[in-house]
């Protein structure tokens, strides 16, 4: 029998629709991850502000991805609610100063290079944990 709390268990953050989240954040993580190494070996000097939260945002996902697959619930948490800060922080700034970001991150513009997923994954990610810690508390 797996552990309580556990990816793998019946419930985890992992189970039922979790499985599809952990994939978007592994997906998303691989994505961000393989941009900012780009960005950073070949073109550090043009936008290091950008190509450096671009790298704290693959992080980020990395983070988030373990968590979620593992059934850590409180790492998940944090590490969802700085995406959510992030790309809400990053994507104002990056309309109200443009100069600012001579070249987009993962979270510019609301991440609208991304389809705007960057927006829209961590709300999703926050219900899917409200949502089993609710389940958690009825068994």
């Amino acid at each position: 029998m797996a552990e309580a709390g556990r990816g793998t268990a019946p419930g985890g953050t992992a189970a039922g629709p979790g499985r599809v989240l952990v994939a978007v954040y592994a997906l998303f993580a691989l994505a961000a991850g393989a941009r900012a190494g780009v960005q950073l070996a070949t073109r550090f000097t043009e936008a290091p502000v950008a190509y450096l939260l671009s790298a704290l945002a693959a992080v980020v996902y990395v983070v988030a991805t373990v968590a979620l697959a593992r059934g850590g619930r409180r790492v998940a948490l944090a590490a969802i609610t700085v995406e959510l800060v992030g790309v809400l922080v990053v994507g104002a700034l990056s309309l109200a100063d443009p100069a600012a970001f001579p070249d987009e991150t993962v979270w510019s513009a609301f991440g609208r290079g991304y389809g705007y997923v960057p927006l829209v994954l961590p709300v999703l990610g926050l219900l899917w944990l409200r949502h089993q810690a609710r389940a958690a508390g009825r068994s």
